[in-house]
């Protein structure tokens, strides 16, 4: 079978307020935006990931914000590459976002948005 899927492009994530969620994801975690994001008819934002992008849509959100695990690996979450967990770990206590550990015994964390989605961050292994 000829292999059908080659790469992965984004990933998009519900938010109540697309500046709130930018504070997070451009103060917080660096991101820039792409500015080509078409008008959609809805406000959101596109952030650049590398080849990768993580699209944010300012739309109703159908899934529940209460009742979420408290650690972020018991849930539906994106996952990222972090050159240095302690760099990461030293901007989101400064934004004073909570979060865990992993549970697999890897150098990563879990921590969630503004809007509840899980996000865990995993220490790159240097070679």
């Amino acid at each position: 079978m000829p292999k059908l899927v080659t790469g992965f492009h984004h990933a998009s994530l519900i938010v109540a307020d697309t500046t709130r969620a930018l504070d997070f994801y451009r103060g917080v975690l660096g991101l820039t935006i792409d500015r080509s994001r078409p008008d959609l008819g809805y406000p959101g934002a596109w952030l650049n990931l590398g080849d990768q992008q993580i699209h944010l849509l300012e739309l109703p959100n159908p899934d529940p914000l209460r009742g979420r695990p408290a650690h972020g690996g018991l849930d539906r979450h994106l996952a990222f590459w972090v050159e240095t967990l302690d760099d990461l770990v030293t901007a989101l206590d400064a934004a004073g976002i909570g979060y865990t550990l992993s549970r697999s015994g890897r150098r990563a964390l879990f921590c969630r948005d503004p809007d509840q989605n899980a996000l865990e961050f995993i220490q790159q292994t240097k070679a």
